[in-house]
């Protein structure tokens, strides 16, 4: 199963790379918006994990564009970022994300454990 990880910061791709790795994910990283979707074009993820605050282009950006790509919106989206308001939540889900964790409230193992059920 491979994992698109969209993240720009290096301590917290590194530890998820790793990780996802050790669970027997294929893990291709994008350090910014722009890097992800230029990935897209050629790299077909079973699952996209992405943050919203990134540089050059933002989560929210790349949420946007793969919705509207017939290729990409079958992919399911999780959010893992710091934003906690309603309104980010409510539309990031209007994009198309299926689940939004909170960075400081989930710890990396429940992630993992969730992306595993979401691609059984």
């Amino acid at each position: 199963m491979k994992v698109l990880l969209v993240e720009d910061d290096k301590f917290l791709s590194s530890i998820l790379k790793t990780k996802l790795e050790q669970a027997g994910f294929e893990v291709t990283l994008a350090m910014d918006g722009e890097q992800a979707l230029e990935i897209l074009k050629t790299f077909k993820p079973d699952l996209i994990l992405l943050d919203l605050i990134l540089p050059r282009k933002s989560g929210f950006e790349v949420l946007e564009i793969t919705s509207q790509d017939p290729q990409l919106e079958q992919i399911p989206v999780i959010i893992l970022s710091n934003l906690g308001q309603e309104k980010d939540i409510e539309r990031t889900k209007e994009l198309g994300a299926i689940e939004y964790y909170i960075k400081a409230k989930t710890s990396i193992d429940f992630l993992i454990e969730r992306i595993k059920d979401i691609l059984k």
